[in-house]
């Protein structure tokens, strides 16, 4: 007779099916708006660098949050090693720059730009480690601070996200 023991570990993460980078991008703003992203993600960094704060927040949607951010930073450097430069006319006169959001001109025009600085500068794992010890500092009181200057990275983030959400944009027209 054959024992059949329950297997209690972790499936996240784990699915077999290969994902296009921009389908995992186009479902991590499915399941979360751009405008909300960036106010989390503001929160979450708020929280970490003051004492004596923490987020407010549900703790699962917060690791929901982490694990979604972690997968659209792993499209994003898969686009970059995929796409080659696709660069788009996109006339700048017109453009308000409340459009801009936080990236340049040259960002606007060709959205992939903001993805290769970022990926210059800090590698997947860099970003790892940055999200998981500001979601780690935002979840409770901690007498110390980060260790090293977490704003780089977040403004890359941050820019990440217009980014693409801009491509998917453009992609959908």
């Amino acid at each position: 007779m054959k024992k059949n023991r329950a297997d209690f570990q972790s499936r996240l993460g784990t699915d077999t099916k290969k994902h296009s980078a921009l389908q995992l991008m186009e479902n991590f703003f499915k399941l979360n708006d751009l405008a909300a992203s960036k106010e989390r993600l503001n929160s979450i960094m708020s929280c970490a660098v003051k004492r004596n704060s923490w987020i407010k927040e549900d703790p699962s949607d917060i690791f929901q949050f982490h694990q979604s951010i972690q997968s659209f930073i792993r499209a994003g450097y898969l686009i970059t090693l995929k796409e080659k430069e696709k660069s788009t006319n996109i006339q700048l006169e017109n453009t308000s720059p409340l459009l801009l959001g936080s990236l340049s001109e040259k960002e606007y025009q060709n959205p992939l730009l903001a993805f290769k600085k970022a990926f210059r500068e800090y590698s997947v794992r860099e970003f790892d480690y940055f999200m998981s010890g500001m979601v780690y500092l935002s979840l409770g009181v901690y007498d110390h601070v980060p260790e090293r200057n977490m704003v780089c990275p977040y403004i890359h983030l941050i820019k990440m996200l217009d980014a693409g959400h801009l491509i998917l944009e453009r992609r959908g027209k």
